[in-house]
C-alpha cells in the first residue's frame, strides 16, 4: 500500500497582530499538525478562536509570525506575496461561504477565471470548465448569471471553479454558511464524494459540530490553541468531554 504523503505540515505556528491602539495581540499559539493526502479534515472552533487565521495561513493568504509551514513538501513560511499568489493559484482550490462569484459574468466565465493565469488556450479553458460544470451537474447552466441560480447551485459553481485548476487540496471556509440545511447537506455530501472518489484532500473550516461530522478528522481550536485533534467523535458532548480531559 502506498504511503500517504503529508500535504500540510504546520510546526509551532504562531500569529500575532499589531493593534492600532498599540501593543500586540497573539491569536495562534504553537499550532502543530500534519494533514496527509486524501484526508477530509474539519478545523472547528467558535468565533474568535483563531480558526480563520489558521485557515488564512493554510491557504497562503497570510504568513505566520513564527513557526514553519510546509505545503507539498516546500517551506512557504517566508515567501513573498507574489510567490504566495502562485502557490494559491497552482495548488489550492478555494470555496467560500458567500461564493465569491462575479455577478455580471456567466457561470462558465466564473469557472474559467482561475485558469486565465495558467497559460492555457481559450479552447482548453472552455473545455476544462465545461467538464467541471458537468461534474457538479450544472452543464446546462453555463450561460446563466449567478443571480439566476439558487444558493446551492451557486456553491456548486464555486466548487467547479475550485476543481478547474485540478488541485490536490480544497480549502472550504464555512461552505454551507449561506445555505439552508437541505442545500447545505447536499454540498457536504458532494464534498464527501469528491474526497472518496477523487482522493482530493479537503480542509473545511466550521464552527458547527453537525457540519464537522461529515469529515473524518476534527481539529478543534479554542483561544488560539489546539485542544482536540483526532477522529470525529460520535456526539458534540463526547467532543466536549475529550477536550476537557486534554486540559486536565
Amino acid at each position: 500500500m502506498k504511503k500517504q504523503e503529508n500535504i500540510i505540515v504546520m510546526n509551532k505556528i504562531c500569529k500575532s497582530f499589531q493593534l492600532e491602539v498599540g501593543g500586540v495581540q497573539q491569536v495562534l499559539f504553537d499550532i502543530t499538525f500534519n494533514i496527509k493526502s486524501g484526508e477530509f479534515v474539519s478545523i472547528m472552533g467558535p468565533s474568535g478562536s483563531g480558526k480563520s487565521t489558521c485557515m488564512n495561513i493554510i491557504g497562503a493568504l497570510d504568513t505566520p509570525t513564527s513557526g514553519v509551514y510546509e505545503l507539498y513538501g516546500k517551506d512557504i513560511t517566508n515567501m513573498t506575496a507574489d510567490e504566495l499568489a502562485t502557490v494559491r493559484n497552482e495548488h489550492i482550490g478555494f470555496v467560500f461561504q458567500n461564493f465569491n462569484l462575479l455577478s455580471k459574468r456567466s457561470v462558465l466565465d466564473n469557472v474559467m477565471l482561475p485558469l486565465m493565469y495558467r497559460g492555457m488556450s481559450p479552447e482548453e479553458r472552455i473545455t476544462r470548465s465545461r467538464e467541471m460544470l458537468r461534474r457538479v451537474g450544472l452543464e446546462k447552466f453555463e450561460s446563466y448569471l449567478p443571480t439566476q441560480l439558487s444558493g446551492g447551485m451557486k456553491q456548486r459553481v464555486a466548487i467547479a471553479r475550485a476543481l478547474a485548476g485540478n488541485p490536490k487540496l480544497i480549502l472550504a471556509d464555512e461552505p454551507t454558511g449561506a445555505l439552508d440545511s437541505k442545500m447545505g447537506n447536499e454540498i457536504l455530501h458532494f464534498f464527501k464524494k469528491l474526497n472518496q472518489e477523487m482522493g482530493i484532500t479537503i480542509v473545511m473550516i466550521t464552527h458547527e459540530f453537525d457540519i464537522a461530522k461529515y469529515s473524518d478528522r476534527l481539529i478543534h481550536i479554542y483561544d488560539g490553541h489546539i485542544n482536540y485533534d483526532g477522529p470525529v467523535p460520535a456526539t458534540e458532548a463526547t467532543l466536549t468531554r475529550k477536550m476537557h480531559r486534554t486540559h486536565k
